[in-house]
């Protein structure tokens, strides 16, 4: 029997997975809301009659996650307490065909691009002159901007490309456009996301143009912080580091995946790059950018990679000493190149290896948090957590990255505020500190 209280036209988006999709849902609610839908994302009142599950599909856990929030949600319909659902994303686009033998419930399944497709399902209208403009799901003090879709590497275990296709950047004026009326709106902070922020412009200049569109960014009246997520390190163009250095408003920052520290595995990889050209760039960044935070990614147990391996990438962490660091087990996913090897190792000694990098991360973030104590940094607040009003510093991005603390007892700032915090104590992965005088 369905429920009474569900409102008609009204769309819960809910999103799974990386930052990129979270941009994709935002104009997804721009547009049904240009199209007068009452639209909430991931709310938890249970009152919308549509949901639209934007999934992911990268890796392994991330697949799991798409399928049991689709199942929850199908569940939900077959007892009469939501209308419709739809499913769109990476999941959707890479196994549309399996998904709808599998889950019929859903009434209809959406790929990537589809949203004009989307829309019209839904009776509205995909209204062009509202490209470009995005109604935010994050605190209206900081965006991510997407620069391009798609990528061209041909990186062995990656499935991006299956999912989002090859490279295309987004046009420079169109970028600085989407700047400008988020800074008209209030926005503090721009994270720039791509699948590789390093490719930018060469299918629509010939060239590799991210250091001039850094550079026209840094000149957004009202944008005081510019944060570069996903650069790829083989043919870096080292440039883009002189506008880091020189440009007040661009972060100290730069998030580098680099997948492995052995140049034998880099090379089943397909990564473009050995061991010895990284530490060379690592040291090279840190010359040429006195102070910046590198974060890096890295990947566990890959198809050929031996123990011998593994503790050259251990070494390589514990050499680097990289201010953030996250790292996965590997994910067997089928039409990629690393899926015509045969994947050995056993999941308990990926999850080890994960847990061993982790631990020396663990070790290496708290010293280098130690350090900070009794320096003061510029910091941008971002919400208010039981007794605390919790922030960030230019070193640090939003979910993903170490927080700075400040007890409300003490202080009184609002989000969205930047102010100058004096460390007086740190964790692992947070500071703690007081507003500075």
């Amino acid at each position: 029997m369905k429920t009474k209280g569900l409102t008609k036209n009204k769309v819960n988006i809910v999103t799974l997975g990386c930052s990129k999709n979270l941009v994709d849902s935002e104009e997804l609610y721009t547009q049904l809301k240009a199209n007068r839908f009452r639209v909430t994302h991931e709310s938890g009142k249970d009152d919308a009659n549509i949901v639209i599950v934007n999934t992911c599909g990268f890796i392994d856990n991330a697949k799991q996650e798409s399928i049991d929030t689709i199942l929850r949600y199908a569940g939900a319909k077959e007892n009469g307490l939501i209308d419709k659902l739809y499913v769109t994303g990476c999941l959707s686009h890479r196994y549309r065909d399996e998904l709808e033998q599998e889950i019929p419930t859903v009434d209809a399944y959406f790929g990537t691009n589809e949203l004009p497709r989307l829309l019209k399902t839904l009776k509205a209208d995909y209204k062009h002159e509202l490209v470009g403009e995005r109604l935010l799901t994050t605190p209206a003090h900081f965006a991510y901007l997407k620069i391009s879709e798609g990528c061209d590497r041909p990186c062995s275990f990656c499935a991006i490309p299956l999912m989002r296709g090859g490279h295309v950047s987004k046009p420079m004026e169109r970028v600085l456009a989407e700047a400008k009326s988020f800074a008209q709106r209030g926005t503090k902070e721009l994270i720039l996301i791509a699948q590789d922020l390093t490719y930018y412009g060469l299918d629509l200049y010939r060239k590799r143009n991210l250091a001039e569109l850094l550079d026209r960014l840094a000149d957004t009246e009202g944008i005081e912080w510019i944060r570069l997520q996903y650069a790829y390190p083989a043919g870096f163009p080292l440039e883009v580091l002189d506008v880091i250095r020189e440009r007040p408003r661009l972060c100290k920052y730069l998030d580098m995946p680099l997948q492995h520290g052995s140049s034998s595995v880099l090379k089943l990889m397909r990564r473009g790059i050995t061991r010895e050209k990284t530490e060379g760039l690592i040291q090279t960044i840190r010359e040429r950018v006195p102070g910046i935070a590198l974060r890096t990614t890295l990947i566990a147990g890959h198809p050929g990679e031996t123990e011998a391996d593994f503790e050259e990438m251990y070494q390589f962490v514990a050499q680097s000493r990289f201010d953030r660091l996250g790292v996965f087990s590997y994910s067997h996913e089928e039409n990629t190149h690393a899926f015509t090897y045969e994947d050995r190792i056993p999941a308990e000694v990926k999850q080890e290896r994960v847990d061993a990098i982790m631990a020396l991360q663990e070790t290496i973030s708290a010293e280098l948090n130690q350090k900070k104590i009794g320096q003061t940094f510029k910091v941008l607040f971002d919400r208010k957590e039981g007794g605390y009003f919790v922030g960030r510093t230019e070193f640090d991005s939003p979910e993903v990255d170490n927080e700075v603390l400040v007890s409300a007892a003490h202080a009184s700032v609002r989000p969205g505020d930047f102010a100058r915090v004096t460390i007086t104590d740190a964790t692992e992965f947070d500071l703690y500190g007081e507003l500075a005088g």
